[in-house]
């Protein structure tokens, strides 16, 4: 499909997004480690997100869906499915259920579709082969389809290089299935709701944060089967931030309601509070998260340098880009190499096409720089990345925009065209 964006408009809104992918992706899959009946209620229903439920289906768990509350119960032993496991555009799902199903007796083969399977999965093979896994694929086990013959699993003290929220938990998973206490360390604290999950619900953790916000975790074997969950998703603020830039960039409002204020996940917010955008934060709950509002009004931007924190924000850096393409001076993001293995290699696609919109951009080998100015209508590539797709959309609020390939946009935030069309004139085409 093509997404073409006519005008934008200035806007007051309030926005409801989608529940929160990261969280609902967890819900399923933790789900399978517990005892009872999970209730899950504000549960993603996107591609993604149905295909982790489907997985644990596939598994062994019954899975009974009112529209409301989703409801899972674990089998008492997770059986191996009589197919291959589907994991659609998701890593967050093939890369959690590895380090679940490694310490799981049974043969399982994990997949995706055409982008997941040119995303390296060696960042969580190798450190589970280091402990026992068995674990095969294309390019030495680095590329979907994987088979993963899970069993008996060894402890382990690892550090990993890099702070990634999917390598620590499936690390962490596969640690509940070993003979005895593991160790993790990441270098800067990465998404913490496993932790935060398993901890409510009865999994032994022992989490430390140090001052320079590296984290070391202590997992141990489980005992007994985990608490079931009660939970009622909260909405996500890396889908919502969108309409936090379309604010910023058109000095318009946007009231964001009842999204995760966990730190690790609304950095990007901070980081358009120091362009100069006016962000106000009303904490509501704070049980397994804290959950509230988030307003954002839109000021004239100034560039910024942004380097710390970069696992905080590194799936809304492509949006942030579109805030610094309109901001005054030259903005440069740096320690993000991550980007290069996301969906697409989001450090090519965003240089690439602001050059198409007429806008200054250079790649860096771990970010970019961008020197703002007036962008211009273009045709976008998407690269089949929801993010790239919707972080275009938003800047053709101010010229127009032409945008290819934005069939990925339902495989994370189905709700996105709904909420556009509050603040955007656009028409959606089948074909190019």
């Amino acid at each position: 499909m093509r997404l073409k964006v006519l005008s934008g408009k200035r806007f007051n809104e309030e926005f409801i997004v989608d529940s929160d992918k990261s969280i609902s992706h967890r819900c399923a899959i933790f789900s399978l480690l517990t005892e009872g009946v999970n209730e899950i209620k504000n549960y993603l229903r996107a591609e993604d997100t149905l295909n982790s439920l489907e997985i644990a289906k596939a598994l062994g768990a019954e899975v009974e869906d009112n529209g409301e509350v989703i409801k899972i119960k674990a089998p008492k032993e997770l059986k191996e499915a009589d197919d291959v496991l589907y994991c659609g555009n998701s890593g967050t799902t093939i890369r959690i259920y590895m380090g679940l199903l490694a310490g799981i007796d049974g043969f399982f083969v994990l997949t995706g579709d055409r982008y997941l399977k040119k995303r390296p999965m060696g960042r969580v093979a190798n450190p589970l082969r280091s402990i026992g896994a068995k674990i095969d694929g294309r390019d030495n086990g680095n590329l979907a389809p994987l088979a993963v013959r899970g069993g008996e699993l060894k402890s382990f003290e690892y550090e990993s290089k890099i702070a990634s929220a999917q390598v620590k938990s499936a690390l962490i998973l596969a640690a509940l299935n070993a003979d005895k206490p593991s160790f993790y360390k990441e270098p800067f604290l990465s998404r913490d709701h496993t932790e935060r999950m398993l901890k409510g619900m009865g999994a032994e953790l022992e989490v430390n944060i140090n001052p320079d916000l590296s984290c070391e975790i202590t997992i141990y074997p489980l005992t007994k089967k985990l608490s079931p969950l009660t939970f009622e998703v909260p909405n996500d603020p890396s889908s919502a931030f969108f309409f936090a830039v379309a604010a910023a960039i058109t000095n318009s409002t946007a009231v964001i309601k009842n999204i995760t204020l966990n730190p690790t996940r609304i950095e990007a917010y901070k980081v358009l509070e120091k362009m100069g955008a006016e962000v106000e934060y009303l904490l509501k709950e704070d049980r397994y998260e804290p959950i509230g509002d988030i307003i954002v009004k839109g000021k004239n931007l100034k560039a910024i340098e942004v380097s710390q924190k970069i696992p905080w924000l590194i799936d809304e850096i492509p949006a942030l880009a579109m805030a610094m393409a309109v901001a005054e001076g030259k903005s440069v993001v740096r320690n993000a190499k991550e980007l290069r293995v996301k969906e697409s290699d989001r450090i090519k696609a965003v240089v690439e096409n602001l050059r198409k919109c007429g806008i200054e951009a250079n790649e860096l080998e771990d970010g970019f720089e961008i020197r703002g100015g007036i962008p211009k209508k273009a045709l976008i590539n998407s690269y089949g990345d929801h993010r790239i797709a919707m972080s275009f959309a938003v800047l053709g609020l101010i010229c127009g925009m032409e945008i290819d390939d934005v069939d990925c946009i339902n495989t994370s935030f189905p709700n996105f065209f709904k909420l556009f069309s509050k603040i955007a004139e656009f028409e959606v085409e089948n074909g190019n």
